[in-house]
């Protein structure tokens, strides 16, 4: 376990990295991952059961006990981050599957990898994994919903299709990585320095088998992907920030806000935009996951360098200015 476990922690240090040489691969080398496109919702479906595996109970005490800053957050990715992609599609006139694409980008659910950046980044890590949870819980319903209001008039959107393609990839095996963690925990303790590397490869197959079967359309428009990308990213991460300020909370839930809005759960964009609108619209989704993967680690670097104060800390600090203007008798 001890080699799993070191070849894990690798395989997500340099994830950016492995997905940047994989795309490289399929790009140069094609005809060796043609075929893997059919597995593309399975692997996604792995990825999600491995998330389950990771979640307990005290994942989801957050939003019962101080929802707004979870409510407030996901609303603002909910909100945000497909009306940026609206935007960003007519600003730069894409073609109607890179639109639809895009748009798609937006309107999927936080990623489990902004959860690692939050951490690197010294943000709330308990808003960061409750958000996350929450928004990919509410993806069957809100994901469809607003691709029909927003990416419609570029393809068409079947809304209850997409939900049960939601439910079967995210939900069932969220649900059962869960109940596999519940009924058996020691076991899944043991193993659980496998579940990043397994994510990794999983994430590295889908990006080859999208790359692969658009190595033309990437030829022709890849600076345009790329720069739709990079502006929905960033974009994301400033608003996100500025949100979180104007809801006047800490710094550290800042940054968990800025993160979590700011990235999208890529792989479920790939496996969606695949089976609904075809592989053409896959490729924003798969330039995010390696685009989310390098600005991630950059702003959580910098940010980790910037001390942050708790709510605690301000409110000792509140306390203490309050009581020492109490004392002077004023």
């Amino acid at each position: 376990m001890k080699v799993i476990e070191s070849i894990s922690r690798i395989a997500g240090k340099y994830f950016a990295l492995w997905v940047i040489a994989a795309a490289l691969i399929a790009f140069f080398l094609p005809d060796a991952f043609l075929g893997l496109g059919a597995y593309i919702t399975i692997l996604l479906g792995v990825v999600m059961f491995g998330m389950g595996l990771t979640l307990k109970p005290v994942d989801f005490k957050l939003v019962v006990k101080k929802p707004l800053p979870v409510v407030a957050g996901v609303a603002a990715q909910y909100l945000l981050m497909p009306l940026i992609a609206f935007g960003i599609a007519y600003l730069l006139n894409l073609p109607a599957e890179l639109a639809a694409g895009l748009v798609l980008l937006g309107s999927v659910p936080g990623g489990t990898a902004s959860n690692v950046m939050v951490y690197l980044a010294k943000g709330n890590l308990a808003l960061s994994v409750a958000m996350t949870s929450f928004s990919t819980l509410l993806a069957p319903i809100l994901t469809p919903v607003i691709l029909l209001m927003l990416a419609g008039q570029w393809l068409p959107v079947d809304p209850v299709s997409m939900f049960l393609s939601i439910v079967q990839v995210i939900i069932v095996p969220i649900t059962l990585g869960v109940l596999i963690r519940k009924l058996f925990p020691q076991t899944v303790d043991k193993s659980a320095t496998a579940i990043p590397l397994i994510s990794v490869l999983a994430i590295i197959i889908i990006v080859c088998a999208v790359v692969a079967a658009n190595v033309e359309s990437i030829t022709s428009s890849g600076l345009q992907i790329f720069t739709a990308v990079a502006l929905h990213n960033l974009l994301g991460l400033m608003l996100g920030y500025g949100a979180a300020m104007l809801m006047k909370l800490d710094e550290s839930k800042r940054r968990a806000i800025s993160i979590e809005v700011g990235m999208q759960n890529s792989g479920l964009g790939v496996a969606l935009a695949t089976a609904h609108f075809g592989p053409l619209a896959a490729l924003p989704n798969v330039v995010a996951a390696v685009w989310h993967n390098i600005s991630g680690p950059i702003l959580a670097t910098f940010w980790s360098k910037k001390p942050v104060k708790e709510e605690e800390e301000l409110e000792a600090e509140k306390e203490e200015v309050e009581s020492r203007f109490q004392s002077t008798g004023n």
